[in-house]
């Protein structure tokens, strides 16, 4: 039986900070692992005998692997943790497995499909069950009147953690590429700095962020686990209760799937479309890392003035434009101005869309619902570079044919969104215990 203090101890600003600083810590994954380096060197060094169309395909199957395994376990996990009082202890365990699993990668070769694809997987349930659970924890160390804002402050600190990694490993492969070395060493050794960068940077929120709920079951019990479903089948029952939440996981869904594509498949696009090299592509998203950082911090004070429903969805308008750019690009200069767009989108539209799900949660249900969180976007996380993938390799390596699927996720999520009442949510989560 879950027990929450009547009256938790409200959050010290050290407190906060510390939560900022796990989006510091982790984005060094999405932005070298996912994003900027190890998606293109798989592509273009790793599985480079099966063809493009083909190697791309085989990514967008491994992410999609991945967040199968994450759709599955996140509402259980995050109603456990709730139940039993632990996400503290489960932030620590998949931070652990994160850092270990993104340090084997420097194992990976030429040719080492298989390895590739099974580190890559367990490193990513690792790091996307870490955003759901440090993400749960916003709700308990902010009132609803500033999670917009502080969800902005931690996906700002994020890119900046983002940019850090990209700015070590571009010192790394200028160095390497000057010894005469190939991305099958660089490569490599970027993945470690990414490691230690995560493990290093993730301390200040395992030592100061406090575990605020209380619970008398033991994790260890079988009960604990059976708990955890049933929390998640009367979360599912509630669905018309909760129907503002629902509907904007429907929307989130929708549109995160077009994120998705953009964030594990942009290095590759820049590399096989725009002909980028490795420092270019690092470069370019180091610049997006700052615009991202600006869109969010942005955002952040906007959501609390406008209410975040309407900042979600003039970033979607902003996506929409950026793909239109990217699509019809063949300078540089087009291109360099879609990415500055996607960036101040892709900050302020993760920011916004946090905070949502945090002003929909009922109190003491963070794990939970923040687990469902989860399940949505890691729903995404399949569908959308699976679409991309499949069409890549129907329409033998067209990548700008794939791209306006990308587009059309962003309509339809704007659609989608449009049919949310933010207030009601708000007052619904407020009723619900």
């Amino acid at each position: 039986m879950l027990t929450t203090s009547p009256k938790p101890d409200p959050a010290t600003r050290r407190e906060r900070f510390a939560w900022c600083m796990y989006d510091f810590a982790n984005s060094g994954y999405t932005t070298v692992i996912l994003t900027a380096i190890f998606n293109a060197y798989f592509v273009g060094v790793v599985a480079a005998d099966s063809g493009n169309g083909h190697a791309t395909l085989l990514w967008t199957l491994t992410i999609a692997a991945a967040n199968g395994l994450v759709l599955i376990s996140a509402p259980i996990v995050g109603a456990i943790a709730d139940g039993s009082g632990a996400k503290k202890r489960f932030l620590m365990a998949t931070t652990l497995g994160c850092v270990v699993f993104t340090a084997l990668l420097s194992f990976v070769g030429p040719g080492d499909v298989t390895l590739a694809m099974v580190l890559v997987i367990l490193a990513t349930v690792m790091f996307a069950s870490g955003e759901n659970l440090i993400a749960a924890f916003l709700p308990e160390i902010s009132p609803p009147e500033t999670m917009g804002r502080l969800s902005g402050y931690g996906w700002a600190l994020g890119y900046l953690g983002g940019l850090l990694a990209l700015v070590l490993c571009l010192a790394y492969v200028t160095y390497a590429e000057n010894q005469g070395m190939d991305a099958s060493h660089y490569v490599p050794v970027s993945t470690l700095i990414v490691a230690v960068l995560f493990g290093i940077a993730a301390l200040p929120t395992l030592f100061w962020l406090r575990e605020r709920s209380m619970a008398t079951q033991s994790i260890k019990d079988l009960h604990a686990i059976r708990m955890g479903f049933d929390r998640l089948k009367t979360t599912l029952r509630q669905a018309r209760m909760h129907t503002d939440l629902f509907r904007f996981l429907i929307a989130l869904t929708t549109y995160y799937a077009g994120i998705h594509i953009v964030i594990v498949l942009a290095a590759v696009y820049a590399q096989e479309v725009m002909g980028f090299k490795t420092q270019d592509t690092i470069i370019l998203i180091m610049v997006v890392n700052v615009t991202a950082a600006l869109g969010a911090f942005l955002c952040g004070h906007l959501q609390d003035r406008i209410g975040s429903k309407w900042s979600i969805a003039i970033t979607l308008l902003i996506w929409s434009l950026a793909i239109i750019c990217a699509y019809l690009a063949v300078s540089e200069t087009l291109f360099w101005i879609a990415a500055n767009l996607i960036g101040i989108a892709l900050g302020g539209a993760q920011s916004a869309g946090r905070a949502l799900v945090g002003q929909f949660t009922p109190s003491g249900r963070q794990g939970e619902f923040f687990g469902l969180w989860g399940l949505a976007t890691k729903l995404s996380a399949i569908i959308g570079p699976l679409t991309y993938g499949g069409m890549i390799y129907v329409f033998a390596g067209d990548h700008r044919i794939a791209l306006l699927s990308t587009l059309v996720f962003f309509i339809l999520g704007l659609l989608f969104l449009a049919t949310v009442d933010e207030e009601r949510g708000r007052e619904t989560a407020r009723i619900s215990y």
